[in-house]
């Protein structure tokens, strides 16, 4: 009887060590074979889609928003459908300010905002805002599409949470008012003036005599008609797409800026993308903002055409005392820092 149960106690172990050799067959088989399909994974790989949301300040028939649209339809068609773009229109999403914090915290990937806005993020927009930095349009255009620093501002933000990746002209800006023609400073002295919320432009309007008022885009039109503000400074699309033209009847031709609007990132959505994504997004941004321009050209002409037929009144100006005027902030800019020196070196370079 012990000898009968000894072996079977044998047998049920060899039966055991079988069973165990079965299994680590199997499981070096399922080891090959799952190697095998990671690699083929890796083969097959494909570009991955994203979506992003782009909120600007402008109405929809504005220039702006219709190049934006061309730009997300460019993005769309250049990254093979792998990027889509819902564009939020009208302030839809904020203010200015507003939408760059979103940006800059992540909660919003991409906007169009003024270079004027940017400067309260970082002192380097601030050039942008001099008054009569450009000497004609063609210096403005030639340094924007080709200054090393345009591209150094660009990225000068990436470590506070964003990146510019293009611009669209905004025009020439002007002080236009409710009733009363500018033609000098003098004549500046006194008046409440809308000016964005930029230290630069500020200090503008108050080396040029007037009284300079910071306020949200939004909120100027009904503060013309209530008498909060006397005007503003804008380019002529102001008078007709955002209505101010209601209220302001006397445009003056100071042209002190031409202010870039800035088409900005978030840092971390920017580099999760593809190089193939980023570089779609840098054509689409590019070949929108070429066509921009003939836009922006065509609108202005007709701008000035619908504001005369709403009353508006345009005056031509001899700028030189407003210019004269402001050239302490140029030279108080250029002191500031050895940085600040090199770029407006170059900005002018390109006017020779």
């Amino acid at each position: 009887m012990k000898l009968k149960k000894l072996f079977t106690v044998g047998i049920a172990i060899l039966l055991l060590v079988l069973l165990l050799a079965a299994c680590g067959g199997n499981s070096e088989d399922t080891n090959d074979a799952s190697g095998e399909g990671e690699s083929s994974g890796d083969e097959a790989n494909t570009e991955e889609s994203v979506s992003f949301r782009l909120a600007h300040n402008q109405p929809e028939n504005h220039p702006i928003h219709l190049s934006l649209e061309e730009f997300t339809n460019l993005a769309t068609e250049k990254s093979d459908g792998n990027i889509e773009i819902q564009i939020h229109p009208n302030g839809q999403l904020g203010a200015e300010r507003e939408v760059i914090e979103s940006v800059k915290a992540g909660t919003l990937e991409m906007a169009k905002v003024s270079a004027g806005a940017l400067e309260a993020f970082e002192e380097s927009y601030k050039i942008f805002s001099l008054p009569y930095l450009f000497e004609s349009e063609e210096h403005y255009y030639d340094v924007m599409d080709n200054s090393e620093t345009v591209k150094e501002i660009y990225n000068s933000t990436e470590d506070d949470g964003f990146i510019a990746i293009g611009w669209y002209t905004s025009g020439q800006r002007s002080i236009y008012t409710v009733d009363q023609k500018v033609e000098t400073p003098d004549d500046m002295k006194g008046l409440k003036i809308r000016v964005q919320e930029s230290p630069t432009s500020i200090a503008m309007i108050e080396a040029m005599g007037g009284s300079p008022t910071p306020m949200a885009f939004g909120d100027v039109y009904t503060s013309l008609q209530s008498g909060i503000l006397d005007g503003a400074e804008n380019n002529e699309n102001a008078l007709t797409q955002n209505n101010h033209g209601e209220v302001a009847k006397a445009y003056s031709y100071t042209e002190h800026q031409f202010v870039p609007d800035i088409l900005i990132i978030n840092s971390n959505t920017w580099n999760g993308l593809s190089d193939e994504l980023k570089q779609a997004l840098i054509d689409a941004a590019e070949e929108s903002k070429e066509s921009h321009k003939d836009r922006w050209a065509e609108s202005i002409e007709e701008a000035k055409a619908a504001a005369e037929e709403m009353g508006v009144e345009f005056f031509e100006v001899d700028k030189q005392a407003f210019i004269d005027a402001a050239a302490p902030l140029h030279d108080e800019f250029v002191s500031e820092s050895d940085t600040n020196a090199k770029y407006f070196e170059d900005i002018k370079s390109f006017a020779q």
